[in-house]
This record gives C-alpha cells, sequence and structure tokens, in this order.
C-alpha cells in the first residue's frame, strides 16, 4: 500500500544484473526477452526465445513488442540501459539486463544460434 492507503501498481525494478537471474529460470513465466543487439551479434548467439529488435529499430518496431513484462538485453548492459528506460517512458515495464550477453554466457545460461552452431557473445 502507499501512503494514500491504495494498492500502487508496483514497475518492475529498472535494472538488474544477469548474476541476479535464477540459472534453471534466467526469463521469469510471462516475461520476454528483447534483446537490442545488431544482427552479426544476435547471429553469433543469442538466448533461446528471444525477440530481435536492434536498438536502431526500436522506435520503428515497438508495435512488435508484446504486452507485459520485458527483460532487455544487449552485450554489456549499456544500450539495453538506453532501451529499457525509452520503454518505460512509453509505459512498457522494461527492465535492463545488467552485465549483458557477456555475462550471460559467462553463467553458461542457454544460448543458440539460428544455424545451429556453437553459440558465442561478440
Amino acid at each position: 500500500m502507499n501512503t494514500l492507503g491504495f494498492m500502487a501498481r508496483e514497475l518492475p525494478p529498472e535494472q538488474i544484473h544477469v548474476s541476479e537471474l535464477a540459472s534453471d529460470t534466467p526469463v521469469p513465466p510471462g516475461t520476454h526477452l528483447l534483446d537490442v543487439r545488431e544482427p552479426d551479434e544476435w547471429n553469433a548467439g543469442h538466448a533461446p526465445g528471444a525477440i530481435h529488435i536492434p536498438l536502431g529499430d526500436l522506435s520503428a518496431r515497438v508495435a512488435e513488442i508484446p504486452d507485459g513484462p520485458l527483460y532487455v538485453v544487449c552485450r554489456g548492459g549499456g544500450r539495453s540501459s538506453r532501451a529499457a528506460a525509452w520503454l518505460r517512458e512509453f509505459g512498457y515495464e522494461a527492465t535492463n539486463l545488467d552485465g549483458g550477453m557477456s555475462a550471460w554466457s559467462g553463467r553458461s545460461l542457454p544460448m543458440t544460434r539460428d544455424d545451429g552452431g556453437a553459440p558465442s557473445v561478440i
């Protein structure tokens, strides 16, 4: 409850570090993972089930973003921080994943490549 005595809608945190994610379900059920890296980075390796919209395309492709909570990720957290802040301004429940795919890979969280090769972070 807030000070006015009613339940306020809580937004997810603006940022969490990849080290805080559960290793068995890093993306909680009902949450979408939005990857804002460039196509070559995505092609090298990404999280299964992630949605890929490069940061530079985000404003033009915002209609492709599903409703509900979002984790936003890039390689290290800088681009995704900007994307999450922009999305929050427009009412999205966006949380930046600090540490990005570099930390994701470092924790050996699931990664894939569309061509079936060994995934990596570039």
